[in-house]
């Protein structure tokens, strides 16, 4: 593989070069703003949180402005990583499983989003997000489960849930609907992304400070 090869995958990049994308690169402020704006009231987990969204800014910036495959990978795997470590956090604080059994959990995510991508690329529609669909359908399943015992959790991710499709929904119309949007609209998915990324690590943070008023 060229690590080094262009990639021309989005409505706004006509051609080549580091501003060719000038909307979908300088919406990776969104995510580096709100990285810094939460970190001074973050604790532990929620921290690391803040870095590896702060990552996803940097990594989703040199994607749209190098266009390589190197940078693809570079995109990529911050968004991977956030999702494991939340997925991780949930187990723990949510469900309040062991180390051990959200470390299971955590791993059995993997192929549930790899199964996951397979059906919804085979969806019309659906495979240009394929890979990331499942995540907001698993979110919307842990709001159920926790309905009950948590409430106020499961608001804050079937909101979550809620803004995630509407994001992936503006990154699947980027080509689709690029004959009339000229900047397309992958740059409305960077914007949402980051608020709702934001607001899953916000999610964390009110369950761990109701639970220090709670004494729990």
């Amino acid at each position: 593989m060229e690590w080094t090869a262009q990639i021309d995958a989005y409505c706004e990049r006509l051609g080549p070069g580091v501003w060719a994308e000038p909307a979908n690169a300088l919406t990776n402020l969104a995510f580096l703003l709100v990285a810094v704006w939460l970190f001074p009231a973050a604790r532990g987990i929620e921290r690391v949180l803040c870095v590896v969204l702060f990552l996803i800014g940097v990594g989703s910036g040199l994607f749209h402005t190098l266009a390589t495959r190197w940078a693809a990978l570079a995109d990529t795997l911050p968004i991977a990583v956030f999702i494991l470590i939340y997925v991780f956090a949930a187990n723990r604080r949510y469900l309040g499983w062991p180390w051990w059994g959200a470390a299971l959990g955590t791993l059995a995510f993997i192929p549930y989003l790899a199964l996951g991508g397979r059906i919804f690329a085979a969806l019309p529609g659906f495979a240009i997000s394929a890979m990331y669909w499942p995540v907001p359908l698993a979110i919307a399943g842990y709001a159920l489960w926790l309905r009950a015992r948590l409430p106020q959790v499961a608001r804050g991710l079937a909101l979550g849930a809620g803004i995630l499709a509407l994001s992936l929904t503006f990154r699947s119309l980027d080509m689709p609907v690029c004959g009339a949007v000229p900047l397309g609209t992958h740059f409305v998915w960077h914007l949402l992304n980051a608020v709702m990324l934001g607001w899953m690590i916000t999610v964390l943070r009110r369950d761990r400070v109701e639970r220090a008023h709670a004494g729990r």
